[in-house]
C-alpha cells in the first residue's frame, strides 16, 4: 500500500516549464511598462510574478550588454565563417589541381 502512495505522490509533481527567449523577452518588456501590471501580466500568462520580475531585472542588467557586444560578436563570428570557407575553397583547389595533373600524366602515358 505505501508503494502505491510513493507512486501516486510522484505523478502530482509538476514539471518545469521552459519559456522560449522571445516569450520572455515579451513579458519583460510588459513588465517594465509599470509595477502594478506584473501581477496583471502573470494571471494573464500563468505566470509567477516573482518570474517575472527576475526576467524584468535581467533584461535592465543585460540591455546594454546586448547592444554593445552583438555587433562585434556578430561580426568576428561572419569573419571565422568567412576564413573557414576560403579554407575549404584553397584546398578544392589543390585537389582538383592534382587531378588536372593526374590525368594530363596518364593520357599523355596512353598516347605514346
Amino acid at each position: 500500500m505505501s508503494n502505491a502512495k510513493s507512486v501516486g505522490s510522484k505523478s502530482n509533481v509538476s514539471k518545469k516549464k521552459n519559456y522560449a527567449p522571445q516569450f520572455k523577452f515579451e513579458r519583460a518588456i510588459d513588465a517594465l511598462r509599470g509595477v502594478n501590471n506584473i501581477a496583471e501580466v502573470g494571471r494573464k500568462y500563468a505566470i509567477n510574478p516573482n518570474l517575472l520580475y527576475l526576467w524584468r531585472d535581467q533584461l535592465v542588467e543585460r540591455g546594454a550588454a546586448v547592444f554593445a557586444t552583438a555587433p562585434d560578436k556578430e561580426v568576428n563570428e561572419l569573419k571565422a565563417k568567412v576564413g573557414r570557407l576560403e579554407q575549404m575553397i584553397g584546398k578544392k583547389e589543390v585537389e582538383l589541381n592534382l587531378l588536372k595533373n593526374f590525368s594530363d600524366f596518364y593520357s599523355s602515358q596512353n598516347t605514346t
